[in-house]
């Protein structure tokens, strides 16, 4: 062990050794992983290690697919077999709308680019695993010949013998004790052999890592969570084969199998779930397991047994209930995070999975400053310090695990960790008839059903809320509808250097006093990093206003690139407010205060005093409808919405949600966030060049936005010949058969009564009136090319 190196790696387990191998990999030679026992010890020993090609997040199924491309090249490296069982990988549907949901998997899985799954029948699927599985109850499988299972050990120590060869070093038997910063930004990583000095260090403690994060100051949403599966002893069906039977994820069954030698493993992700240890594992913790606790789990043994006959006649060799650690939503968490130098990647459940990938991309972005690929999904950001509360921990958590193998539709309201923060008016809103949904911990406003009766199934067709949006739509086009913004970030810039922070950070000029702009913000190779709207409140102030679950993400983005010491609060909590859309807005505005509206043109702020309050107005619209946006503190929301409902009331206002709002931003074709702009994506392909401002000085991504080369594809409009079903987005495009691009979003659009979606197709098929067909809950519908803005294509409405 050296005194200093570039970085250290905590944890020894398949995602340390991952992360380790890509930072020597990648040209960090000075690098050491520090593990307090034996290497795999903890989570990855025990682990059934499966591995699956199959992700709905595009960039996370591209990082799943190197994960499986690489094995056989860091076996090859480290000459380490990693006992690669290449068996393909079922999953089965057991009734309509579990097959619809794999029809309509299919379909997104092609539009990313995953052509190794097919859809096989019942007998398919009888054909190729035999009587070890009864098939007479299920509609088919989705079949993926490039998924099958690993030897753990054997993938851990290819992963550090590769990177052993490369220079990096491996220091066993050596428990992390403090992590201390010096004044510098390095760091003090002492170990019970010494104390280490290193630039970064990298929180890869698995069961420990919510140990290691709390060493930097840093709560991780992380807990362990107890997971069962048991192995057979010998079945002969399994005995006769000459090939091992495929993976199988029976998911309305909640168990996993597959062979293991000439015997059978059994997982289960059971409803009644058990946190284990949520302070994280004790330190002597190693390889040991969890007694068994087989009377909680039996509901799904049953079903499994059922599902595989000669289990029930088959002696149980062994029984495996290990430690695994989850965060809120199942997916790691990778990334900086907390004080400078402090890296992590943790809660890596699918480790086979995704652990290549992981490595991949940490490592990238500590050497590079950025991953190759969009890792939002995985992004430690996409959490706040509300979502690390024990108890918000345990509820999500917990519903995530019991729901790993159930069906969650689009429309579909899940209840952990709800009602955290609510807007000022959410209790008058509820006795409205407000159904909500969640923003990053925020109720925000989904539709409004006045009948208490009224009850919503999760389905991917039209859902039994669409005549209520239709009619909150029809509101905002003929009166007027109130939207609660509650739910939008709002940063607040200001000081002496507030003008070059912005000007340097954002690829749009900067408003004058008063005035509001649209604007892009690039990273550093040209892509996207946000698409933000910037108000100059003409007091000295700026508000940057987003994505409300962005807050952590933005706030790390613009901590990174304020060198001139710009003063940044987030008044996201503090501030509040509502937008009024409709032709109705300004008659409706004008009888609460005194200032001449009249005269107040689009993309124009101004605060004012609106009734009894003094708030902070701007004229935008997302709706294509004449619009204003109201801010106010979050103390007066109560009393904007009754003063606005009061003012409409003889005059049509509705309060209407954000289906609604989904509907109306679409027929205008207004990108949003994880939609239309994502941080895979250039300007260019968006549409957002035209808002960039390429004749003032540098900012950042200036040069790389525009040097780049012609984009491969561009945003376009669709109109679909929908049934009764619309896009979501992730559904392939197809031109004559073969794909030529993918949804962004879609939706119904409610005024227009046509089905839309905004779609990046390839440009040579990019032109309008082009036929093309997309997959829509698995079924393909014809749809066409039109141009952008389909509904009131002048602007004339909004700018009346």
């Amino acid at each position: 062990m050296k005194s200093a190196y570039k970085a250290i790696v905590i944890g020894g387990g398949v995602v340390g050794a991952s992360v380790l191998y890509h930072l020597a990999k990648f040209g960090w030679k000075d690098v050491a992983l520090v593990e307090r026992a034996e290497l795999t010890a903890g989570s990855t020993w025990h682990a059934a290690a499966g591995y699956f090609s199959l992700n709905a997040d595009p960039n996370i199924a591209a990082l799943q697919a190197y994960t499986i491309n690489l094995y056989k090249e860091i076996e090859a490296e480290s000459g380490q077999s990693v006992g690669m069982h290449e068996t393909g990988g079922l999953m089965l549907a057991s009734n309509p709308q579990r097959w619809e949901m794999l029809k309509a998997g299919l379909s997104t899985f092609q539009a990313i680019g995953i052509n190794s799954a097919k859809l096989m029948s019942r007998d398919e699927v009888h054909d190729i695993i035999g009587d070890v599985m009864k098939t007479d109850d299920i509609y088919g499988a989705l079949y993926d010949h490039n998924e099958g299972y690993l030897d753990p050990n054997g993938v851990t120590y290819a992963y550090t013998g590769a990177a052993k060869k490369r220079g990096a070093d491996v220091i066993l038997r050596n428990r992390v004790l403090e992590l201390n910063q010096r004044g510098d930004g390095t760091w003090d990583v002492v170990t019970e052999q010494g104390t280490i000095h290193t630039e970064h260090v990298v929180n890869a403690g698995g069961l420990w890592a919510k140990q290691c994060g709390l060493m930097a100051g840093v709560d991780l949403p992380v807990t362990p969570m107890e997971h069962h599966y048991l192995i057979t002893d010998s079945i002969p069906a399994l005995t006769e084969r000459k090939t091992e039977i495929p993976l199988v994820a029976d998911l309305d069954g909640f168990t996993y199998a597959r062979q293991e030698r000439d015997g059978m493993l059994l997982g289960v992700y059971e409803r009644n779930v058990k946190h284990w240890m949520m302070d994280g594992a004790p330190w002597d913790y190693g390889m040991d397991l969890i007694p068994e606790d087989i009377d909680r789990i039996m509901p799904e043994l049953e079903i499994g047994f059922e599902r595989f006959p000669a289990l029930a006649e088959t002696g149980i060799r062994r029984w495996v209930n290990g430690g695994f650690t989850f965060a809120p939503d199942g997916n790691p968490l990778v990334g900086p995070v907390g004080p400078r130098g402090y890296w992590v990647a943790c809660g890596v459940m699918a480790g086979f999975s995704q652990g290549g990938g992981v490595g991949k991309a940490l490592a990238e972005w500590m050497i590079n400053g950025a991953p190759e690929e969009d890792v939002f999904g995985m992004d430690v950001a996409r959490f706040g310090l509300h979502q690390s509360n024990r108890e918000y921990i345990r509820q999500t958590t917990g519903q995530f695990y019991a729901r790993r193998f159930m069906i969650t539709y689009p429309n579909e309201e899940l209840p952990a960790g709800r009602n955290l923060k609510t807007p000022g008016a959410y209790a008058d809103m509820s006795a409205a008839g407000c159904r909500w949904t969640n923003i990053w911990g925020m109720e925000a406003p989904a539709y409004f059903a006045p009948d208490p009766e009224f009850v919503e199934t999760g389905t991917l067709q039209r859902n039994a809320a669409f005549d209520l949006v239709g009619e909150e739509c029809k509101a905002v086009e003929t009166a007027a509808g109130l939207l609660d913004i509650t739910a939008y970030s709002r940063f607040e810039i200001s000081g002496p250097n507030a003008d070059a922070f912005l000007d340097q950070l954002l690829a749009c000029k900067l408003p004058k006093p008063g005035k509001v702009k649209l604007a892009p913000m690039l990273a550093e190779d040209g892509r996207l990093k946000g698409d933000l709207t910037l108000f100059n409140w003409g007091d000295g102030t700026y508000w940057l206003m987003g994505s409300y679950y962005l807050r952590a993400f933005h706030q790390r983005w613009f901590d990174d690139h304020n060198a001139v010491g710009a003063v940044i609060r987030d008044q996201s909590d503090a501030m509040s407010g509502f937008s009024l859309h409709g032709p109705k807005a300004r008659e409706i505005l004008q009888t609460l205060t005194e200032t001449d509206l009249s005269g107040l043109k689009m993309m124009n702020a101004i605060t004012i005093d609106l009734g009894l309050l003094r708030v902070k107005l701007a004229r935008l619209s997302l709706s294509g409808e004449l619009a204003y946006e109201i801010n106010c503190s979050t103390t007066e929301h109560a009393t904007l919405r009754r003063m606005l409902l009061d003012a409409g009331r003889n005059l049509g206002i509705r309060e209407i949600g954000f289906r609604a709002m989904a509907s109306l931003r679409l027929e205008k074709s207004i990108g949003i966030w994880n939609g239309e702009f994502t941080q895979a994506y250039t300007p260019e392909m968006t549409g957002l060049n035209r808002w960039i401002a390429w004749d003032k000085g540098e900012f950042v991504g200036k040069g790389a936005a525009k040097n780049d080369l012609p984009p491969e594809r561009v945003l376009c409009m669709l109109e679909i010949e929908a049934n009764n079903a619309d896009a979501m987005g992730f559904e392939p495009v197809r031109s004559q058969g073969s794909i030529v691009g993918m949804t962004t979003t879609g939706d119904y659009g409610h005024r227009l009564q046509k089905s839309f979606a905004m779609a990046l197709i390839d440009i040579s098929h990019a032109e309008v009136s082009t036929s093309v067909t997309v997959d829509i809950a698995g079924e393909r519908q014809q749809a066409t090319i039109i141009e952008m803005s389909p509904y009131d294509p002048s602007g004339s409405k909004m700018r009346a």
